[in-house]
């Protein structure tokens, strides 16, 4: 029955769309789990432009005006890491003269097909106390209320760098075994980087967290504006606080060994729209906006 529904919806919002009001195009129509896909709206003389990815359960992303280019829009669509792999239609809504209207295009989710890894630590960070379960779970809200959050404001106006250019030692999405026990995957990119090693800002940004954390030991997360946020974890040294600008390059801290760690290193992660995504695949498709 919900199927027929969304099918009907689909069907009457194609019928009430105008082709010739605006152009959609993907920057990338195929992806895989837990990369982000690129919109692009071109229109003149619109309102409020959105879109909705349409599942089981609807998700409602907003259009941002593009900075490089004139009458243009672009929104940013994050698939998570379990995201369902199929086909998914969106229907991107506008307003024109006083008028509702509706367009319909698709987006194709691919498997990742992600490796796995075995990563042997103390037993400790594995199995938590009752103390540790109420801080790491304290700490789990506090980062999502601030992922769930969007800026308005774009923050950053040129292209974003890698916190260092040293080898990846662990990639996004592999399979993580602690202790011959899967427990999640790895949710960033490990890079090489021995104990006190400068860090950079991917970006222009506002600092939002600062902190010493159970698994991430001393963190640094950045808000970019408009949902995205960068994360740089195991830090030795932080050399700033929440609610400080940043800019690109500056060095925000030092990499260290603090956390859930086998050895020092830089995980360097990113949220869109509170999703987690592959960060690499997304300073990619973020260069592209105003290039």
């Amino acid at each position: 029955m919900i199927k027929k529904l969304l099918l009907l919806i689909t069907l009457i919002f194609i019928n009430f769309a105008n082709s010739e009001d605006i152009k959609l195009h993907f920057e990338n129509k195929e992806i895989t789990n837990a990369q982000t896909a690129l919109l692009y709206l071109d229109a003149k003389n619109i309102k409020e432009p959105k879109l909705t990815v349409l599942n089981k359960e609807k998700t409602n992303i907003d259009f941002f005006k593009n900075p490089f280019k004139k009458n243009s829009f672009y929104a940013l669509i994050p698939m998570s890491y379990y995201k369902n792999i199929k086909p998914y239609k969106i229907i991107v809504s506008y307003e024109k003269n006083n008028v509702k209207k509706f367009k319909s295009t698709s987006l194709i989710l691919k498997n990742g097909k992600y490796k796995s890894e075995v990563i042997n630590v103390k037993s400790s960070k594995v199995t938590l106390s009752k103390k540790n379960k109420q801080r790491t779970k304290k700490e789990y809200k506090e980062a999502m209320d601030i992922y769930n959050t969007v800026t308005k404001e774009l923050l950053w106006n040129s292209d974003f760098i890698y916190p260092l250019n040293t080898k990846i030692t662990s990639e996004f999405g592999t399979k993580r075994v602690y202790n011959n026990k899967i427990k999640s995957y790895h949710s960033g990119t490990d890079f090489r980087a021995s104990i006190g090693t400068p860090i950079k800002a991917a970006n222009d940004g506002i600092v939002v967290l600062s902190k010493h954390r159970f698994y991430a030991g001393n963190s640094i997360i950045i808000d970019h504006g408009q949902g995205v946020y960068t994360c740089y974890y195991h830090l030795s040294k932080m050399n700033f606080k929440k609610n400080q600008k940043v800019k690109k390059g500056e060095i925000i801290g030092l990499s260290g060994n603090t956390g859930r760690v086998t050895g020092p290193h830089l995980h360097f992660s990113a949220r869109v729209n509170s999703v987690q995504v592959d960060p690499m695949q997304l300073i990619t498709i973020l260069n592209k906006i105003n290039n």
